[in-house]
């Protein structure tokens, strides 16, 4: 494992948008969100990450290219190699928001990742194991609070993918905020009569 003391190793925007039908296209695909995670430690070649994913060279340069044209992948730096420029490639954003897009004719459904979904299936070994990690809470609270609490969330999920790595074992970090129909007491003024036997 890489010991790396700078999380990336390259200078990094704290945020990207993507909302294009082709930008949603292209993080929804497993591989290359993995692409985008793996970069999120150190910039890598295409080698490198073929190598990570274990996948064809081929492959993931695919891969890699649609990344670069959906605009969430860029080049960083190059190196020559035997008279060849070796690139690596790295992030356009720390944190890449998700805008939410519809296809036409359906006005419900976004287009969107539910990184939530996506941990819910990839956490039942660790579950199985018993070495699951989870809290889940609900609370009453004004739409501006939520998004305030989110971003002190950011920034705990920013110093999570900063730490240095090191160990043997890939931990995975999700966290969500959305409005509920989850029932709540009624207000203490407004509390029905307690009933008298």
């Amino acid at each position: 494992m890489s010991s790396n003391t700078r999380i990336p190793d390259y200078d990094l925007p704290d945020a990207v948008d993507v909302s294009t039908p082709t930008q949603l296209r292209a993080i929804a695909d497993p591989l290359r969100a993995t692409i985008l995670d793996l970069v999120l430690e150190r910039a890598a070649t295409v080698a490198e990450l073929a190598t990570a994913v274990d996948r064809p060279k081929s492959s993931v340069a695919y891969h890699v290219n649609v990344l670069l044209e959906a605009g969430m992948l860029r080049v960083v730096r190059t190196r020559r190699v035997r008279a060849i420029d070796e690139r690596y490639y790295g992030r356009t954003g720390r944190t890449i928001h998700v805008g939410v897009v519809r296809r036409s004719g359906d006005t419900t459904t976004p287009v969107c990742i539910n990184g939530l979904s996506v941990a819910a299936a990839e956490s039942v070994p660790a579950h199985e194991a018993d070495t699951l990690y989870t809290t889940m809470r609900h609370a009453r609270i004004p739409k501006e609070s939520a998004a305030q609490f989110w971003r002190r969330v950011e920034a705990l999920i920013r110093e999570f993918t900063e730490l240095p790595r090191s160990g043997d074992t890939v931990y995975g970090f999700v966290a969500g905020l959305y409005p509920t129909d989850h029932p709540v007491l009624p207000d203490p003024d407004h509390a029905p009569a307690e009933d008298s036997d």
